[in-house]
């Protein structure tokens, strides 16, 4: 086995210009704090090129710090960075420069998302692209290839809330929290941090490619272009590991998986000490590697993904609901400056909280029922406007769903058709199989194609290749989680997919 590497900053370094291009189309989907929004770097991005040649066929892969692989009319340019035709560009310009087939390049994406713009312009990010794959050939060196796992079930949490009504409750910064009593159970998340290692025939380390599921949103205190913690994990990896050795991050089955921290409210958002303590899981698994030979296989299916066509009945049901929240305001009698020192008086004394016991035991001796009337009166009063919060929560939260189903009906309707062509593609690297997805894929799904795959370490590789936002398994469209309102797929994708990993894996073994 052969195999050389290289990297290139793709940044883009127009600091202080807009981070948006802001037009009447995008502005209804994007929060007016980000309108006037510049562009700022914390830390730079990158394209990381890992080419391997067993004698018989190449492969390229490529990482690339950015949200998602041809992003543009699938999110009505809210993700500008990467055009439509990304992959098919890139993969006709490696064929012509290098003779690489097609079907012979994998394009991962980490899924960082600051808002706004992130990456140089289209032309350099092919340009710089092919420059970095010349690179790693030019690099080329004999290498040992192994493979582990380590587990790191610290970091993550399953966003998404099981509620006692059988509904789904996402964790979002933009849904109200839950109150504690409705909530029943988590979803799984997949804790496995998977590691490729490459090694030059010396021993020394050319190459480190880790997969873990785990969204990108801890980000920088200023919210601005970062690589997130994959850039933390993979800076920390190249200098302990020294020698020139490159980290590669691939993205897993992470589309409802996220930080435990994400909705603590009272630190600081940053990456660092996760993305450090995720390096020590991944050297963990890097130590436990044996490299040996190793041979490629590839394949591949192009599939044809259903697309919803429920979303108008969804916002139906979402506005008859609406208007019920709404109604059930009536008779709201306190606002906020008369709620909040009543409900302090009724938290703190409950028994006599408009005065003191004596005055109460005072008024009982007279016949006067005054204060237990009054108390009465101020708990129902409280109640009420505890519930009129709660419906404002809720409905907050269901504006957020109906906004995002008229969003993804409007690019429905741009498509102009009923199903969408995507590309599920295997990598066989000696004993490890990665599975490639088009989309944000969530842990079950993860963790069903570890379960069926024939092969000792089977990884997924979700938003690799192109993008098409959530793919929830079926059963959960029913339950109104964030990530089968944020779909465009109709349930019936998961069977095709699970169809296509089928014949993927009997291709890949043969």
């Amino acid at each position: 086995m052969l195999a050389g590497t290289a990297k290139i900053d793709i940044t883009c370094r127009e600091e202080g210009a807009p981070a948006y291009c802001v037009s009447e189309k995008t502005k209804e989907h994007i929060p007016q704090e980000l309108w006037d929004k510049k562009i700022v770097i914390d830390d730079p991005l990158y394209l990381k090129v890992l080419v391997l040649d067993d004698g018989v066929r190449k492969h390229v892969m490529v990482t690339m710090d950015i949200t998602g692989i041809g992003t543009r009319t699938i999110t009505q340019d809210i993700l500008w960075d990467s055009a439509d035709n990304f992959m098919p560009v890139l993969r006709e310009r490696l064929q012509s420069d290098y003779g690489i087939a097609p079907e012979c390049v994998t394009v991962c994406a980490s899924h960082t998302h600051p808002p706004g713009r992130l990456l140089c312009s289209d032309a350099e990010q092919i340009d710089k692209a092919a420059e970095a794959v010349r690179q790693a050939m030019q690099n080329m060196v004999p290498v040992k290839i192994g493979v582990a796992s380590a587990r790191q079930d610290r970091l993550t949490i399953n966003r998404t809330l099981l509620m006692k009504d059988g509904t789904d409750y996402t964790l979002r910064a933009c849904n109200p929290l839950p109150r504690d009593e409705e909530v029943e159970a988590l979803r799984p998340i997949d804790p496995e941090v998977g590691v490729l290692r490459v090694d030059r025939l010396d021993g020394t380390p050319l190459a480190v490619v880790y997969n873990f599921a785990s969204h990108l949103l801890r980000g920088t205190p200023g919210w601005n272009i970062t690589a997130d913690f994959p850039g933390v994990t993979s800076g920390f990896l190249e200098t302990v590991l020294g020698q020139g050795a490159l980290a590669f991050f691939i993205q897993g089955a992470g589309g409802d998986t996220h930080e435990v921290a994400e909705n603590d409210f009272e630190h600081p958002k940053w990456g660092r000490e996760y993305g450090v303590t995720l390096g020590e899981s991944v050297l963990e698994a890097f130590r436990k590697a044996k490299p040996g030979e190793a041979q490629i296989r590839t394949a591949s299916e192009t599939v044809s993904f259903p697309l919803r066509k429920n979303i108008p009945e969804e916002v139906a049901a979402l506005r008859e609901e609406q208007a019920r929240w709404q109604a059930s305001l009536r008779y709201t009698a306190l606002n906020f400056k008369t709620f909040l020192p009543l409900f302090l008086k009724y938290a703190l004394n409950p028994e006599t909280p408009l005065h003191s016991k004596y005055r109460y035991l005072q008024a009982e001796s007279c016949g006067e029922l005054g204060y237990k009337t009054q108390d009465e009166r101020n708990r129902l009063a409280i109640e009420k406007y505890l519930s009129s919060l709660r419906a404002m929560e809720r409905m907050a939260r269901n504006e957020e769903k109906i906004a995002t189903y008229l969003r993804h009906q409007e690019v429905i309707d741009t498509l102009g058709v009923p199903s969408i062509a995507a590309e599920v593609q295997g990598l066989r690297i000696g004993e490890c199989v990665y599975i490639t997805a088009p989309m944000e894929v969530l842990a079950e799904t993860g963790l069903k194609v570890k379960k069926a795959s024939p092969f000792p370490h089977t990884f997924i590789a979700s938003n690799t290749n192109g993008y098409l936002h959530y793919a929830p398994p079926a059963s959960y469209y029913s339950r109104g989680g964030y990530e089968s309102n944020e779909c465009l797929l109709a349930p019936e994708w998961e069977a095709i997919f699970h169809q296509a990993v089928e014949k993927i894996f009997a291709r890949l073994r043969d």
